[in-house]
């Protein structure tokens, strides 16, 4: 069961590995990225950063769309983390039981507009969160499960 879709750029970090894993009663994250699946340094970092007795997975985004489309995760608790709205885009595409994405950290870049406080949206960004606003996904705003969650329109 997918417990919480998230996207942070930087992927998993003390934040999300514990506070949000601890809220939503998570037993294993998925960290879907193409980049953090083929980089031996990177996916050595994301199991540092793993809470203790939670089963991490890294996975590329064709390969976690497979795994979550075969069944095998339906028996985690599941937060799935991945870095980018695109990717976002693609998973909520595939998979159509997601009805709702957690926004987290954005990094500002070149184009971007701050919508919040860790949130910088490039235009073709924001497009695409409307595009799945419109399909009746939820978009919320909020870096930590403490915080007020405040939805993006």
């Amino acid at each position: 069961m997918i417990k919480l879709f998230r996207i942070d750029h930087r992927l998993l970090h003390g934040q999300v590995a514990f506070s949000w894993t601890r809220s939503i009663g998570a037993d294993c994250i998925l960290v879907a990225d193409d980049e953090a699946a083929t980089d031996k340094l990177k996916m050595s970092t994301l199991r540092l950063a793993k809470p203790q007795g939670i089963k991490l997975v890294i996975k590329s985004i064709e390969d976690s769309i497979k795994a979550i489309k075969s069944g095998v995760t339906d028996k985690y608790n599941l937060f799935i983390v991945t870095g980018s709205v695109a990717d976002a885009k693609k998973i909520c595409d595939a998979i159509p039981e997601i009805n709702s994405v957690n926004l987290g950290g954005i990094k500002n870049r070149p184009g971007t507009r701050q919508v919040d406080q860790a949130i910088f949206l490039l235009p073709e960004e924001e497009e695409i969160l409307h595009e799945l606003a419109d399909r009746g996904i939820e978009l919320g705003i909020q870096q930590v499960p403490t915080e007020k969650k405040t939805i993006y329109k």
